[in-house]
């Protein structure tokens, strides 16, 4: 009988460690894969950041070469290349534009390849001017028509850059008689990518690494390439005059990892290192994104949970046995006595693991937390908000405000904000607040504040919630910034359309300013006072309509930061069929514009509403003057009223409306039935729509009621 004990005894100990031994490589496997998973966050938060920096240095200067495809220096020197003249004026200012811009280079190639004009035609040594480029693929893709993007090491300089090309014609429509070319530089984004921790790496169709921020995986191959690749990447010169592209020292790069990715193995600084990898595409560059972090972080989280089990074994197995011990030393006491020490034995660990798990789970969050009581004095903090402002627990606990984290130019705003929260005022959905670091940085935060409830259900002060949104805020004001040039772009693309339009609208005024001069003239020599001022009435008058017609252009055409005001929809409209006399007269079309006369204003920016009004209006008049609509039926219609809190503003003509397939890619970027057409309008305009808080939809109107089609705009009221 005590043999059969003791056996079962040292089964249950057998059994008890090998539950512990799975149970501790199980807590390690998951704290290995939590921290994979983190990792796995990061390189995505880094891949988008990294892609919307290569996406934007490509954008920002994307619209240079159509801007000097369209000039009429450019195609005077496409068409008679000998002219020095011409050649002079077209390098000047190409120059001229490629400063002001701030691109690497621009220049100006004939269907043969031969650089024509260019920024640098002022360095002997590195001018393009007389250089062949005929074997660059931008330049075989604009001479079919096509934008080109190509990234290489320049022929001529030697020096890496992205090129982006366009096809230069002389009319809409017509055939290729030349190619516009910009070089845009990416050394900014390699220099930030020299900082980072973790290797990053950029590269091309054919595996090749073109920027990374290891020098030494430089024009090394992910691939073994093909004998017909390195004729097509020797042939372009894309990375000059290299014979060979190595492979990278990767081990095992496509080892399954954790989660998603995937593991590699190389060599930096002479010691090996493991890093978990994820590949994005960039299709429209035809490039690869890969992104890296270390994964030493991984193993230590696995040892680190594998030595706080093992060491909670220890302890558990110890109290175990001090605890048979102590049973068996007391086991002759009263079994009431026994029973309550053991109940508080348990009640006070089961407090200290709930004290523990609290305090791990507050100091591992990334959220700050600060508590009050309700005389406003600071009785608790947490790592992260004693990170965010600067200032150690120590320092906080006990202060009564001002705080020394608030902002000194905000102080009336931190003392109405603490008032509110105070009096229990503070909204759910949160308040932002600027506070200042102990370093002198500024940090932008967002607060949410709720009632401190202790045990017996008394209110004892205020908890609040405070996350750092400042990456957020410069990411939102730098995409404001891309918007509004975007924006600007398309007014100047609009008034390109109507050049000659405008130009006609300012002769009239200017001509009549020169037969009322020459009338005055004659009437002073006669003496005939009365018709004299007549002439001269006239004469201001016709000043002030030329004076009036640039006004409206200069302000249209003027870039500025989007301005929140309250703007009546009638000026509006008014404003943008002033830009537009000329080109409906010109495409003898007739507007009917209906309006409330007491329609409440919206709130929004003036110049940016006139933009959306005249690109649906400048569409209407295209789109009937492309179909052929009669004269006497050219009509645009534009009515607007008021719908319970929205103002809805619709814009119709008489054209032949749209089809299925291409009012589904009506709002599309970049999708145009317009030949020589950006394909932008329309999306901008449903940028600049959302952006006021609105609405902007598309609709064929049935023949029965005249055909066409229909954009409604709604808008919220501003009052």
């Amino acid at each position: 009988m005590s043999v059969s004990r003791r056996t079962r005894r040292t089964l249950s100990a057998v059994l008890l460690l090998a539950v512990l031994a799975t149970a501790i490589g199980a807590l390690g496997e998951w704290a290995a894969r939590r921290e994979a998973g983190a990792q796995l966050d990061t390189i995505r938060r880094a891949i988008e950041i990294h892609t919307l920096g290569l996406r934007g240095a490509a954008e920002r200067f994307a619209y240079l070469p159509y801007a000097i495809s369209r000039q009429q220096e450019v195609l005077a020197l496409l068409a008679h290349p000998q002219d020095p003249a011409l050649r002079d004026q077209a390098d000047r200012y190409i120059e001229a534009l490629n400063q002001r811009a701030g691109s690497d280079a621009l220049y100006l190639i004939d269907t043969r390849g031969l650089t024509l004009a260019a920024s640098n035609w002022q360095e002997p040594q590195r001018s393009f001017v007389g250089q062949n480029y005929a074997n660059r693929p931008y330049f075989a893709d604009a001479l079919a028509g096509r934008d080109g993007r190509f990234y290489g090491l320049g022929q001529t300089t030697g020096e890496p850059g992205l090129f982006l090309s366009t096809p230069v014609r002389e009319r809409e429509g017509g055939p290729v008689v030349g190619v516009a070319v910009v070089k845009v530089s990416l050394r900014e984004i390699e220099a930030t990518w020299a900082t980072v921790r973790d290797p990053i790496l950029l590269s091309d169709a054919h595996g090749i690494v073109f920027l990374a921020s290891v020098k030494d995986w430089m024009f090394s191959s992910r691939r073994v390439l093909g004998t017909a690749e390195l004729g097509d990447v020797h042939r372009q010169l894309q990375y000059g005059p290299r014979e060979a592209f190595p492979l990278l020292d990767w081990a095992d790069p496509h080892e399954p990892a954790e989660a998603a990715g995937y593991a590699l193995r190389t060599t930096l600084d002479g010691r090996p290192r493991s890093f978990l990898a994820v590949d994005q595409p960039l299709p429209e560059f035809g490039w690869t994104l890969t992104v890296t972090a270390d994964r030493a972080p991984v193993a230590q989280a696995r040892e680190r949970a594998w030595l706080l089990g093992t060491l909670s074994a220890v302890v558990l197995l110890l109290a175990a046995l001090y605890w048979r011990l102590r049973e068996r030393r007391f086991a002759e006491q009263r079994d009431i006595q026994r029973q309550l020490e053991l109940r508080v034995r348990e009640r006070t660990q089961e407090l200290d693991q709930a004290h523990a798990f609290r305090k791990a789970m507050e100091d591992s969050l990334l959220v700050g937390m600060r508590a009050r009581d309700l005389a406003g004095r600071i009785i608790y903090v947490n790592p992260a908000f004693c990170e965010m402002c600067g200032y150690g627990a120590e320092e906080l606990l006990g202060m009564l405000p001002p705080y020394p984290y608030w902002h000194p130019q905000d102080l009336d705003k931190h003392w109405r904000d603490y008032e509110t929260t105070m009096a229990g005022r503070s909204i759910v959905s949160g308040f932002e607040s600027r506070i200042r670091h102990r370093d002198g940085h500024d940090v932008i935060t967002m607060v949410y504040t709720a009632r401190l409830i202790d045990a017996e259900g008394r209110h004892t002060g205020w908890m609040s919630s405070v996350v750092d949104i400042t990456a957020q805020k410069a990411a939102e004001a730098q995409q404001r910034e891309r918007d509004e040039q975007l924006w600007h772009a398309q007014r100047l693309a609009s008034l390109g359309e109507m050049a000659l339009t405008l130009a006609h609208e300012l002769n009239q005024p200017l001509m009549a300013l020169t037969n009322f001069a020459s009338a005055a003239k004659a009437f002073a020599a006669q003496g005939q006072q009365a018709l004299l001022a007549e002439s001269l009435d006239e004469t201001m008058k016709q000043a002030q309509r030329s004076a009036e017609i640039v006004r409206r252009i200069r302000g249209f055409v003027r870039q500025h930061g989007i301005v929140a005001e309250d703007c009546a929809i009638a000026p509006r409209v008014a404003a943008a069929l002033a830009l537009l006399q000329g080109e409906i007269r010109a495409r003898r079309a007739r507007v009917d514009v209906r309006v409330e006369p007491d329609l409440p204003p919206v709130r929004g920016d003036s110049v940016l509403l006139e933009q959306v009004i005249l690109n649906l209006v400048l569409n209407g008049l295209q789109a009937m003057d492309e179909a052929g609509t009669p004269a006497e039926q050219r009509l645009i219609e534009i009515d607007a009223e008021r719908d319970g809190a929205r103002i809805r503003l619709r814009i119709a003509d008489r054209g032949p409306g749209m089809d299925e397939a291409v009012a589904a890619q009506a709002f599309t970027p970049f999708f145009t039935t317009k030949s020589g057409g950006l394909g932008l309008g329309l999306n901008i305009c449903r940028t600049i729509v959302e952006s006021h808080r609105g609405t902007l939809a598309f609709a064929n109107r049935p023949a029965a009621q005249g055909g066409g089609a229909v954009f409604t705009l709604e808008l919220e009221s501003a009052s």
